[in-house]
């Protein structure tokens, strides 16, 4: 029988490459049912701020496990002066919530750095964002407020690599990777992997190089593939070992309410659709980079998941949404 799911991702993969000069890779489980179309499914992108979602679940299975607590105070896991405000202090939950009060980019960095420079976050390393932090003032009150910070998630990143003893990629490859079967989804690139990394492009199909984000791997740093995307979705679906659902559930069940029926879960944002607050809640994260730009989403009820990874620096949201709402619709 054909897969009902390809024509649709094929479709969608067709129209996103026919306007872009890199390689694109568009995937999509529903039920039992898997499709991916484009480029080879074993290319590897560098994936952006869907990182934030890897390093969440990763602070997830450490309370599960009980080796750590959401209100843990930051200033416990790192070797600095963690600023607080209003007697309070930032915790391992408002890091993984964007409520911590910290500034988007760490101390020093300019917003329009992030795309002059061809490796913005090259300089970002342990020393210099231990020594920005103690000289950093908090935006808001620890909790009170939402404010997006790649900053905030690199530090959770870094204090849970602490906490354990190794480095942020080792991290991820032993309470995520492994577990899951992910073979591709890491921060360096080398050998093999490294052959199988899309070149980016600019918005305009010019070269760009890659970032690496230093200390702030757990901001942004991993590169996967749409197949490992695909089955870190499939964990919110309960199909993953009893530990891991476990870490899932808690970062559903943990959020800072928006408004309109949004809200900013550890990794990933969440809505439901206008109008139908009881229905089935969309999570969804992006990413994008110098060259790249990524797209998960997924609606667990339904069993319904959407990956869209681009060596193009174009946005792919609308798009992959689309693409999303088509299958639950269908």
């Amino acid at each position: 029988m054909t897969n009902p799911v390809d024509e649709l991702v094929r479709r969608t993969a067709e129209r996103l490459a026919a306007r872009r000069k890199g390689a694109v890779v568009v995937g999509a489980a529903h039920g039992d049912l898997t499709a991916t179309y484009g480029a080879d499914p074993g290319t590897l992108f560098e994936v952006g701020s869907i990182t934030k979602t890897f390093t969440s679940l990763a602070l997830a299975r450490l309370v599960v496990r009980g080796e750590l607590t959401l209100d843990r105070p930051l200033r416990d896991l790192l070797p600095a002066a963690v600023p607080r405000r209003d007697g309070h202090d930032i915790e391992l939950v408002h890091l993984a919530c964007h409520t911590s009060g910290l500034p988007r980019l760490p101390k020093g960095l300019m917003p329009r750095a992030l795309w002059q420079t061809a490796d913005p976050y090259a300089g970002c390393t342990e020393a210099v964002l231990l020594d920005g932090l103690a000289r950093t003032r908090l935006r808001s009150t620890p909790g009170r407020r939402f404010r997006y910070s790649n900053l905030g998630a690199g530090l959770l990143g870094l204090a849970l690599a602490r906490h354990a003893g190794v480095g942020y990629d080792e991290l991820i490859q032993a309470e995520i990777c492994r577990p899951l079967g992910l073979t591709d989804t890491r921060v360096t690139l080398t050998g093999e992997h490294a052959s199988r990394l899309a070149p980016g492009h600019s918005a305009f199909g010019r070269p760009r190089p890659g970032w690496r984000l230093a200390a702030l791997a757990g901001a942004g740093g991993l590169h996967s593939t749409v197949p490992d995307l695909l089955q870190l979705a499939r964990a919110t679906f309960g199909e993953a070992p009893e530990e891991l659902v476990k870490a899932v559930a808690l970062t559903r069940g943990t959020g800072h309410r928006l408004g309109r029926g949004s809200t900013a879960h550890p990794g990933w944002l969440s809505m439901t659709r206008a109008g139908d607050r009881e229905g089935p809640r969309l999570l969804f994260h992006n990413g994008g980079t110098g060259g790249y730009r990524s797209l998960l989403a997924v609606i667990p009820e339904r069993r319904a998941a959407v990956a869209v990874l681009s060596a193009d620096a174009r946005a792919v949201d609308r798009t992959g949404l689309g693409l999303l709402a088509q299958l639950v619709s269908s």
